[in-house]
């Protein structure tokens, strides 16, 4: 199992760096013609100003925490978050993205069960 973990660990935080760190170079490809209700929520987002680069932060630095292996708890609550929204945005809007989403997510998730025991605390009631 421990093998397991590292490797997911280690893919799941090599995809988040290199997802914020393609967006911080401004090498992402140019995403497909948008219409309707999508183009008007990506236009929201990038009209924001803020949004999108905060996401990227937060994506880079966890994808560090998970390549480290430290801190590994704190960096799946920091990024639950946020792969949960952008499945939610492929499964709504764009269902072409969804097999990398969906495997990023199941490693959140498994990284989630694996740190479970440090969760604990926070469902105690006192």
């Amino acid at each position: 199992m421990k093998i397991a973990i590292i490797i997911v660990r280690t893919l799941v935080g090599l995809l988040l760096i290199v997802s914020a760190v393609t967006y911080f170079l401004n090498i992402t490809p140019p995403p497909p013609d948008l219409t309707g209700d999508t183009k008007l929520f990506f236009d929201g987002l990038g009209a924001s100003k803020y949004i999108l680069p905060l996401a990227k932060v937060f994506e880079l630095v966890c994808g560090l925490i998970f390549v480290s292996g430290r801190f590994v708890a704190l960096g799946v609550i920091l990024i639950f978050p946020i792969v949960l929204n952008i499945l939610l945005i492929n499964a709504i809007h764009m269902p072409s993205g969804l097999p990398i989403v969906i495997p990023l997510f199941l490693g959140i998730l498994f990284l989630a069960y694996t740190e479970r025991e440090k969760y604990a605390p926070l469902f105690e009631v006192k």
